[in-house]
């Protein structure tokens, strides 16, 4: 069996809260990723999904190494990287990349596009200086500009243009994994399609595999192989994409999609929406943290959390509907 590109096992990451600007006693914690578990394959695009607040963000920053776990373990390679040092830790930093949600943003203004691509080849030292230009040129190529744009700026690009440029960029290492950040979203609707098909198409030209972070769960559908759906820090459901998307499992993943992807446009304003708000991480209810907005609620569901449990194969949900099954 193949061991796993990129392998997370019981991460937590939890923020101390304080009383006061200058107070040192921690009153609470904030559980904003409470113990989540999955594993990204070669050449496989894995997706966590869920509402904002849900712990997404905070364990792609974890795998980026932008926040430290508070416990558990990152596996690349079947190396823990948070014990790791030197050139390991380089090398896996070189082999993670990521392309953000914002292009104008995570680009620098000041910067032309060449030079901005350019940037992490001569931080590395991988590339003699003679060759930078052709490397360089080489990436343009791929992400379907032309080599004469490495004398833009940024802002001489559309939106579009300028994701292409951060995906350029990425590319400039070589990486085994990108980590893609609401990588559409703030892209006009005609040219998501293009950005999409442009992932999928050097995805498999060159064998990368992607951790995707989205909340647009057309987007997730199309791109995904696998996907992780998160509510107040815990995977809630895990499974190949298809099969979540035609039959989800727990009631959080049904309502999202049934308010994501309706059967018919004329059927959103008749969805049942999800009654109540998200709970404050501060103060979770008691057993499932998804029992005080659940239409199809029981008596246990108060009185103790659901573990992470396999209901068919490759397929987990964290549900006491299916507790007859095998958990985690």
């Amino acid at each position: 069996m193949n061991l796993p590109l990129l392998e997370v096992k019981s991460l937590r990451k939890y923020f101390p809260i304080g009383h006061g600007l200058l107070a040192r006693r921690h009153l609470a914690r904030l559980k904003a990723v409470d113990g989540i578990d999955f594993a990204i394959g070669e050449q496989q695009t894995f997706s966590i999904v869920g509402e904002s607040g849900c712990g997404k963000t905070t364990t792609a920053r974890m795998i980026l190494l932008l926040e430290m776990p508070t416990s558990g373990h990152i596996l690349f390679r079947a190396q823990d990287i948070n014990r790791q040092a030197g050139l390991v830790l380089r090398k896996y930093r070189q082999s993670v990349q990521a392309v953000f949600q914002d292009p104008w943003s995570s680009l620098d203004p000041r910067m032309k596009a060449g030079s901005i691509i350019a940037e992490p080849l001569e931080i590395n030292n991988l590339f003699p200086k003679r060759d930078i230009k052709d490397k360089v040129e080489n990436l343009l190529l791929e992400v379907g500009l032309h080599p004469k744009d490495a004398q833009l700026y940024p802002h001489e690009f559309s939106g579009g243009q300028r994701q292409r440029i951060a995906l350029a960029r990425a590319l400039a290492l070589d990486p085994a994994l990108i980590l893609l950040d609401e990588p559409v979203s703030a892209l006009d609707v005609s040219i998501r399609a293009q950005i999409m098909n442009l992932l999928k198409d050097i995805q498999e030209r060159k064998h990368l595999s992607y951790l995707l972070i989205a909340h647009n769960l057309a987007t997730v559908r199309y791109l995904s192989d696998k996907v992780a759906v998160m509510y107040l820090g815990k995977i809630v459901e895990l499974g190949d994409s298809e099969a979540l998307f035609c039959e989800p499992l727990h009631p959080y993943t049904q309502a999202l999609l049934q308010a994501a992807l309706p059967g018919h446009p004329r059927n959103r304003r008749d969805l049942a929406r999800l009654p109540g708000e998200v709970p404050s991480p501060l103060a979770l209810p008691p057993g499932c943290s998804f029992n005080t907005r659940c239409a199809v609620v029981m008596p246990v569901c108060s009185q103790g959390e659901p573990p992470l449990m396999e209901v068919e194969p490759g397929r987990w949900t964290r549900c006491h509907r299916h507790s007859d099954t095998t958990a985690v």
